[in-house]
Formats: C-alpha cells, structure tokens, sequence
C-alpha cells in the first residue's frame, strides 16, 4: 500500500513538473501568429507590449535587450537620474516576449523567413554600435514569421563630417550618456591640476553642442544646470573657464516652437552665459589643440572643432545632436527583393489588367531624400518595380518609426510619432479590423527643458513656459516611463539629488 501511494505520489510530481516545461524557444505555436518585432526602441518596444499575446506569438529581435526612455537621456548624463531609471528590460516578467539578441542579416519576403546574426555580448559603440563590428562572429540562423514588423530605427547623421565619428558623442543610447558622464568629470580633473596650461584649461572647459533641436538644447541646459548647483561647489576656480554652445547651420534653434517661445529660449540661454551659434557649418572635429593639423595631440585633454565662420576652436567634448540616417539593415539587407511575394503582395493595378510576368525586379520602395521605407496608412511598406515602376503593397510586412515614411502625409521621425504609430498598429492587428481604418497622428504638442527648472511647451495654440511648463515637463515624463518600478525611483532621485547634489563619481 506504502509503495502504490509513494508511485502515485513520484507521478503527480512528475505530471506538474512536465506541466510547467515552458515550450522550446521559437518553436511554432500552430494556434497563434507568430510577430517578429526588429528593433527594441520607442516602435519596436510598444507593439512588444500591446499584442494580444492570447493571439500572437510576440518575437522581438535586437542586438539590445533593452528599452531606452529616450527623453531622460540627458538627465542620466549630468547625474540628475541614474541611467537604469531610463531602461526597461525587453524581458520582463509578464511581457509574454520572445527575445532573440542578434541582428537581422536578410529577410525573404516570398519564403517568410528571416535570417539572423546572433550577438552574445552588447554592442559596445553606443548610438553607432552597427554591424560592422560584429559581422562575420555570430552564428547565423532562420526563423519564420507570419507578420513582420521593421521598427529598428534610426542612427545619427554626421553628414560625412571628417572626424565626428571618431570624437564626437552622441546621445542616443544609455551607453552614450555614460560616456558623456565620464568626459565631463574627466575635463574638469583635468582642469584642475596643477600642471595643466592655462590654454589646456580654457579649451577643455569649453562645451560644444552641435545642433539645436530639444535634444540638444536639453542637453546644455542639464549640462549648465550640473555645472552652476554641484561642480561649481567642487570646483570653485574653474567655473570662470566653462563655456557651452550650441551649434546649428539652421538660422534660428528649436524651429518647431512658435517665435515667442524660441525667441524666450534665446534669450534665457544669452542670460545664462549658453552660446547659440547659427548658421554655422563644422568642417572637422580632431584630437589636440588647435593650431596645425598633427601638432598639439592630446586626446585626454582637448579637441579641435572646425568651423567655417570661426575657424579651430578648441573644445573638450563636442555632442552631436543633429540628423539621422537610416539603419545598415534597412541601407543594405532590404536593398532588394529576391522573389515577388505573390500570396503576400498585391499589385496596384487597375482592374482586368493582366497579371505581372513573374521575372520582374522589384524592390522596396524608399523616401528620395532620407531612405526611409514608403509606406501606406497602414504602415505596410510598398514594392516598386524597377522597370515599368508598377507599385504592390505586401500585406503581412510593416514598418513604423524612424524608418517609415507615410506616402500621403510624411511625420517627424520622434518618439511621440513612433509610440502612436505602434498602438495604433498593435491595436488593429488585435482586433483584426486593419483593413478598414487609416493611421492618423495626433500632435500631443513639444517639449523642452531650458534649466534653472524653466521649460517651454506647446499644444496646438497653447504656450506655456517658465516654472508651470517645468513642472508640466517633469510630469508628463514621469507618467510617460513605462513600469512603476521607474515610476517610483525617478521621484525618489529628484528629491535625492535636489536634497544632496548629484552622483559625479565615475565609473
């Protein structure tokens, strides 16, 4: 009896043990449609979280299994908030994600299958962090998909600019305001020795920002807010030396405020001792002090930023923070289609016309200026045929945010146009009803924060600036921030640092 109720009991462990194997990795689920995700950003990260995961098999693809909250960047690169409170792990607990950490190397449209490069480790570049340095390492595989959603973003633009890849920084990526941190602390380190020139002391303190878009000017207003509240107090004789300025080949920053709300900005900066430099164009960023090309190396200490108004000025960090191209996958992988889709794709072709002879070349059809992939209001891309330029729509491949241009009204490539571009998406491919609604963007109005806790918004015909569109700023960020882990640290550093100064260690 002993045995039989011992047997009985080894089975019951062994049944619920089996009951709790979770499935293999991307093996195929045949009740639901499995959804590759590429890109783990503001597109990519939102339809992750808004698929009916009763209904989609949800695989996200990205060579960063992390979500960066992008609008507290800057914030996390002066101190004022540490960087894990603007992440969001792709994995979460009840995400119900599949992540696959790799690139994507090549996409056949016809088979419905995606190849994949896999990456063990991050990459290491920030912002730039392509493919270029991990091509040919990882090991590369197939996964099929039954819908394709290409959200994977966009890198900045240096427009060919000699030397800004090399030295400048960007502020795309938590990696990037890491190294931000780092350079900042390490110019006034430098600054303070004793055996530092006069003229090393002067140049290293001198802050270029190049561009003069919120990112940016958010940027020098956090970076003169860390200067004059904390590192005023521990470096007192050196605050004389810092200069920030802010660079831009526009005629005027901020161009998406109304005049009285930039021109505010404009004056705000001038007050705070913040340079604007328009209609400047930068030929060159280098090691060194300026003087000729070679001499001078010290690429610890300075840079030498070129301009064709000034001429060599030395800097000791320059940010970029201007333009954006497209990603190497959307460039290179999506060049060409090698075989039409014909159960995928359908022909814009007038009625009773004949069907298209199967040895056309198409390929996907792209924004003339930026690259970016055409789609319709649905966010399906569109294949063009080289020939005849016949146009088709392949029904079962998407893409939204950076890399999508909308054919009847293009929209900026920002964080706000991506998210609602992914709930819209996520919502119809839930309720099955895509076909019978068109995208359309609501402008929620910008943003941006000037220092001294002063901002200015505006919605619509709406302006507001000052301490009330601060704390507008402040709050809406707060409520933006996806999980209540976040929700409740942000808070809790602003009243840290407010109370105690910020982190200035490095690490």
């Amino acid at each position: 009896m002993r045995g039989i109720t011992t047997t009985n009991a080894v089975r019951t462990i062994r049944s619920l043990h089996h009951a709790r194997i979770p499935r293999p990795l991307l093996a195929h689920d045949p009740t639901k449609e499995r959804v590759v995700i590429l890109g783990s950003g503001w597109a990519g990260f939102t339809i992750s979280r808004h698929l009916d995961k009763k209904k989609f098999q949800t695989v996200v693809v990205s060579p960063r299994s992390y979500f960066v909250f992008t609008p507290l960047l800057a914030s996390t690169a002066v101190g004022t908030l540490e960087f894990r409170n603007t992440l969001e792990p792709v994995r979460g607990r009840n995400a119900g994600v599949e992540y696959i950490q790799g690139w994507a190397d090549d996409v056949s449209f016809d088979r419905k299958t995606l190849t994949i490069e896999a990456l063990t480790s991050q990459p290491g570049s920030g912002s730039h962090a392509d493919k270029a340095g991990a091509s040919g390492q990882g090991e590369l595989f197939d996964i099929k998909y039954d819908k394709l959603i290409v959200a994977v973003g966009c890198y900045s633009q240096t427009f060919g600019t000699k030397g800004v890849r090399e030295n400048a920084l960007f502020l795309k990526d938590v990696g990037d305001a890491r190294r931000i941190r780092s350079r900042i602390l390490e110019c006034f380190e430098t600054a303070s020795l004793p055996t530092t020139s006069e003229e090393l002391r002067k140049n290293i303190l001198n802050f270029a920002i190049v561009g003069g878009g919120p990112t940016g000017v958010e940027f020098a207003a956090e970076l003169f807010d860390l200067c004059h509240e904390d590192l005023s107090r521990l470096y007192p004789t050196l605050i004389p030396y810092v200069k920030i300025s802010i660079y831009d080949v526009a005629p005027k920053i901020l161009p998406m405020f109304d005049a009285k709300l930039a021109t505010y900005a404009l004056n705000l900066f001038k007050r705070d001792g913040i340079k604007i430099k328009t209609e400047h164009h930068i030929q060159e960023l280098r090691p060194g002090l300026p003087g000729p090309p070679g001499e001078n190396l010290n690429t610890v200490g300075c840079f030498t930023l070129t301009t064709q108004e000034e001429g060599d000025i030395g800097v000791g960090m320059c940010v970029w923070s201007t333009g954006l191209m497209m990603n190497p996958f959307v460039q290179k992988a999506l060049d060409s289609v090698h075989i039409y889709p014909e159960s995928s794709a359908i022909p814009n072709l007038p009625e009773n016309a004949p069907d298209l002879p199967s040895s056309l070349k198409w390929s996907l059809k792209r924004h003339s200026k930026t690259g970016g992939l055409m789609v319709d209001d649905r966010f399906r891309v569109q294949l063009v045929e080289s020939n005849s330029a016949t146009e088709a729509t392949v029904v079962d491949v998407f893409a939204v945010g950076d890399v999508s241009v909308m054919e009847n009204s293009p929209l900026p490539a920002t964080a706000q146009v991506a998210n609602q571009e992914a709930r819209w998406l996520a919502e119809h491919l839930n309720t099955g009803d895509i076909n019978s609604h068109r995208f359309s963007f609501r402008n929620l109005g910008v943003m941006t924060y000037l220092g001294g806790m002063r901002a200015i918004m505006q919605t619509g015909e709406r302006e507001i600036k000052g301490r009330t569109a601060w704390l507008i700023w402040r709050g809406a960020y707060l409520t933006k921030t996806v999980s209540w882990r976040n929700k409740l640290l942000i808070p809790i550093y602003w009243a840290v640092n407010w109370v105690f100064g910020r982190d200035i260690s490095r690490f």
